[in-house]
């Protein structure tokens, strides 16, 4: 073999090698979150979450006036709805309803909380009302949907299983 091949040759041997170790350096279980202005495409949050890590989202019920709080738990390129509560307006501990009762209390009202909750998302439109002020809170960040995208607007949220690259590649780079 000539001498100017042999860099060459060794760099083709080792290249699978190297794309091994990357992928077995990649973490299991994480999930990659994004936050973007549906209309526009414009990025609001792109982050890696790790397994159990929690997602808040609150916002004011505009038919029933309670202050309503949803958690997720990212699962594995998911996020898991575990727990909503829609809040006592008198500052009480509301009544603990099982997770099956959860879709009509959403529409008749009156507080409630349901834990045990498991109820998959990898997409989720928020539409901004003119009265919920929705937020979310992903790790310390507390993100102000309607300050991002105005009433009227919607914001996408995706949760998937990161590539490669964001995971680990992207990491080294930073």
């Amino acid at each position: 073999m000539r001498p100017g091949r042999r860099p060459l040759a060794l760099f083709l041997i080792c290249l699978p090698v190297l794309g091994l170790s990357v992928l077995l350096l990649a973490p299991a279980g994480q999930t990659w979150l994004e936050l973007t202005d549906a209309e526009t495409g414009r990025r609001i949050i792109s982050q890696p979450l790790q397994s159990g890590e929690e997602v808040v989202l609150t916002w004011k019920n505009s038919l029933f006036g309670l202050q309503v709080t949803e958690v997720f738990v990212a699962a594995d390129g998911i996020l898991l709805l575990t727990q909503i509560t829609f809040a006592d307006p008198r500052g009480g501990e509301p009544p603990r309803v099982k997770p099956g009762d959860v879709d009509d209390l959403y529409h008749t009202g009156g507080p409630f909380k349901a834990t045990g909750l498991s109820r998959p998302f990898n997409r989720i439109v928020f539409r901004v009302g003119e009265i919920g002020d929705p937020k979310i809170r992903v790790g310390t960040e507390l993100v102000s949907l309607t300050r991002e995208v105005g009433f009227g607007g919607a914001v996408l949220l995706v949760a998937r299983k990161p590539s490669v690259y964001e995971t680990t590649l992207g990491r080294l780079l930073d």
